[in-house]
């Protein structure tokens, strides 16, 4: 989340999750406030607020996607068309980084995230609950991919 309250934000979409039955947060992780990706010419109040949340789950990967892309709407979410590589402020953006090991990838929905290993602000929140769950394509852990990151964005905890 970038816009508006960003906390506020955060925390109607994890009582959402629940609420909406056949979803169950397990862990949840620090709160994270990031740099922009890619580097982008924001003020530090556009920065991001992000952390990422362990679920239990009946429900498979695609009518999980519609439900977290339907909490984003509620929070006001515009799906823009943004250039190849370019990204646009949003109030809230859901990403199913992974799905217990398996491996999907079609036009709708690619797991585990194809960027997951490569940014900062995706890893710390997810080391933070997830550390040893090993990368289904990679076969590192979440701790191993952290550690040989390169990704020099600044991260730090917020409001804890």
């Amino acid at each position: 989340s970038n816009l508006g309250d960003r906390r506020q934000y955060l925390e109607v979409a994890l009582r959402q999750l629940e609420t909406m039955g056949r979803v169950r947060v397990v862990a949840r992780s620090r709160v994270y406030e990031t740099e922009p990706w890619p580097e982008v010419r924001v003020t530090r109040d556009r920065w991001y607020l992000n952390c990422a949340v362990e679920i239990e789950t009946d429900l498979p990967p695609r009518r999980l996607l519609r439900l977290t892309q339907g909490i984003e709407a509620q929070a006001g979410r515009v799906r823009e068309a943004a250039p190849f590589g370019e990204y646009v402020a949003r109030t809230l953006d859901i990403d199913i980084l992974l799905y217990e090991d398996r491996v999907i990838a079609d036009h709708a929905l690619q797991i585990p995230h194809p960027f997951l290993h490569e940014r900062r602000f995706v890893l710390t929140p997810l080391a933070d609950i997830a550390p040893h769950v090993e990368h289904p394509t990679l076969y590192q852990s979440i701790a191993e991919l952290l550690d040989a990151l390169t990704d020099e964005r600044r991260l730090t905890p917020y409001g804890d």
